[in-house]
């Protein structure tokens, strides 16, 4: 991030032009523009942040905590950061405890730099509110870190945190500052894991780079256009252009009217399939105009023909275009929506890896994708099917269990990503997804891996089996149901446990779930466990009892495509809420961009 300002925007923008743009939430009088920041302004703060950053400690290599929402503030303390030679880790702070302590661990960071909100919910009277509702925050102020806060000082902030907005006002140094080298770490993002071994994504500057620039040559955008996003994903891709950020008060799944309204006249937003949907009914419904931005990217998450078809009608005048990619290397290929209308064979259609990608297909024996194709198909043809491997500019450096073993080296990088999608090339070269190597369910923004939370759940008291399966969705987003069984020696059931069972509850080579209960009392008791166990993000849309576990394939695995069918019918046609702790909006909201903790970092996300 840190070479940004200088390969971007000064070719590109005059420097007093508009870099930052952010929004209030709206008022009596509607939605208005509460901050800007010109490239000239946004060059000096993040300077003057990274010159306070390395007087204070932070050294080259040195690792950040990061949770901060995306708006001025958290942007330039993001650049100055890495610009000071550190990295930032985007660390949940709405995970099990237990998990965000191991990910702190693995990260070893020496600076926490942490939105006040966050404080203020994790200890005192907030914090048991924020409990009530579910969500469990850790106690940011005790972690043994220098702080920097974003934001106002509110009551638990820890004594001698320092102000980021002060930081960005102190003298500029630039002598002090370290070389800028494209190969340093900039970013670490966990993703999945456990607590003995957390897993996480390392980029560098130069991978991010790399990514920015493939996104910027796709919308195409110009020094006067404005992106009206809430993501860095999209953000810094439009600072390199010249273009300026726009960045709402709340994201689209909060106030989708507000977005929708903002985006009258932007040059681009990105959107995950679920925003799409609300913002199409939201169109539909004439709550808003039917007028669109200049481009969409939609991603995150499968984009379907039915999305597609419906926004492209919605919309006609946005041009529709969805995104593939991993968080290891991202973006991969993209596909405009006309192409994959027209697209009437098997698979799901992509298209044709970005300059610089290199795709190819390793043969997966013995796997079986989820739509019941063969894993390998004839030599040569079309019908090739295999575990798609990439490699290109924007790959990850690796993951951070690998950088920091003493083994590899601090000049190791990964050669290739196994994504663990299937996949297969047409004649044209475009690359049509069949199925996955692995469980996971992709649920808005956020990946979620089954096999990392279903021991927590089957560990309750009166769990046999715990299942987590997807429940997709017409617009490519998938529902989370839970499917629990009774463990032997449940009392709801009567039935003993087995010594060596391990609470293993009844299974059927039938390829049927059986009856699927949500009135159980099994349900209500794991439910109610659920937010102690799970990650918030995590937390399933619906509870399910099965009386059976359903095996499939050669090796008489569950089989989750039969229980997805089968709890379609109980998951609810709108998502899980958000939990989010109940704090006051309206006093916040003078300094803030709102009471929303969970929030807070899911928009800071890339």
């Amino acid at each position: 991030m840190g070479p940004i300002l200088e390969r971007g925007a000064p070719g590109h923008a005059s420097a007093d032009a508009v870099a930052l743009r952010r929004w209030t939430r709206p008022g009596r009088r509607g939605a208005r523009v509460r901050e800007e920041v010109t490239y000239a302004d946004l060059a000096r703060r993040v300077e003057a942040t990274a010159t306070a950053l390395a007087a204070d400690g932070l050294a080259p290599g040195d690792r950040a905590l990061f949770s901060v929402r995306p708006r001025p503030e958290g942007v330039v303390l993001a650049f100055g950061v890495v610009r000071a030679g550190g990295t930032i880790v985007f660390v949940d702070p709405g995970s099990t405890p237990e998990l965000f302590t191991a990910r702190v661990g693995a990260a070893g960071p020496s600076l926490a730099t942490t939105e006040s909100l966050l404080y203020a919910v994790s200890r005192g009277p907030l914090r048991r509110l924020a409990r009530s509702r579910g969500l469990l925050l850790p106690d940011y102020a005790s972690l043994p870190l220098r702080h920097v806060h974003a934001g106002p000082w509110l009551p638990g902030v820890p004594r001698g945190s320092r102000a980021a907005r002060r930081l960005a006002a102190r003298p500029v140094d630039r002598a002090a500052l370290p070389p800028l080298d494209p190969d340093r770490e900039a970013l670490t993002v966990f993703t999945s894991g456990t607590t003995a071994q957390p897993k996480a994504v390392v980029h560098t500057a130069g991978s991010l780079l790399a990514g920015c620039d493939l996104l910027r040559d796709v919308f195409a955008l110009a020094p006067g256009d404005v992106v009206h996003t809430d993501q860095m994903l999209l953000g810094v891709p439009a600072l390199l252009a010249g273009a300026t950020w726009s960045v709402p008060a709340d994201p689209p799944g909060r106030d989708i009217a507000t977005f929708a309204r903002q985006l009258d006249g932007a040059a681009g937003t990105y959107l995950v399939p679920a925003d799409v949907t609300a913002l199409l009914d939201a169109v539909e419904a004439g709550t808003v105009p039917a007028r669109g931005p200049r481009v969409a990217l939609v991603g995150g998450a499968p984009v379907t023909r039915a999305l597609l078809e419906r926004a492209t009608r919605a919309l006609p005048g946005t041009r529709w275009v969805a995104v593939y990619g991993t968080t290891e290397i991202l973006p991969v290929a993209v596909v405009e929506a006309h192409e994959k209308l027209a697209y009437v064979g098997d698979g799901d259609l992509v298209g044709v890896p970005l300059p610089g990608t290199v795709a190819r297909l390793d043969p997966v024996e013995g796997e079986e994708p989820q739509d019941g194709r063969d894993a390998v198909g004839e030599p040569g043809s079309d019908d090739v099917v295999g575990e798609l491997v990439l490699s290109g500019p924007s790959l990850m450096a690796g993951y951070l269990h690998d950088l920091d073993a003493p083994a590899r080296g601090a000049g190791a990088r990964a050669a290739e990503h196994r994504t663990g999608d299937l996949a297969r090339l047409d004649g044209a070269g475009r690359l049509l997804l069949v199925g996955r190597t692995r469980d996971m369910i992709i649920r808005g923004t956020t990946n979620i891996y089954p096999g990392l939370f279903e021991p927590r759940v089957a560990a309750l008291d009166g769990v046999g089996e715990a299942l987590l399966v997807g429940v997709p969705q017409v617009d490519g987003d998938e529902r989370v149901a839970l499917v629990v069984t009774s463990a032997t020696g449940d009392p709801a059931t009567g039935h003993q446990r087995l010594e060596g069972s391990a609470g293993r509850g009844p299974r059927s080579d039938g390829g049927s779930a059986g009856r699927l209960d949500p009135l159980h009392p099994l349900v209500d008791r794991v439910r109610a466990a659920l937010p102690g166990v799970l990650d918030h993000d995590a937390l399933p849309d619906v509870v399910l009892h099965a009386d059976c576990v359903p095996l499939a394939g050669r090796s008489r695995k569950p089989d989750r495509a039969a229980l997805s069918r089968a709890a379609a019918p109980f998951v609810p046609a709108e998502p899980r809420a958000t939990v989010e702790p109940a704090v006051p909006a309206e006093p916040l909201e003078t300094e803030t961009t709102g009471p929303a903790a969970a929030t807070a970092v899911h928009g800071a996300r890339t």
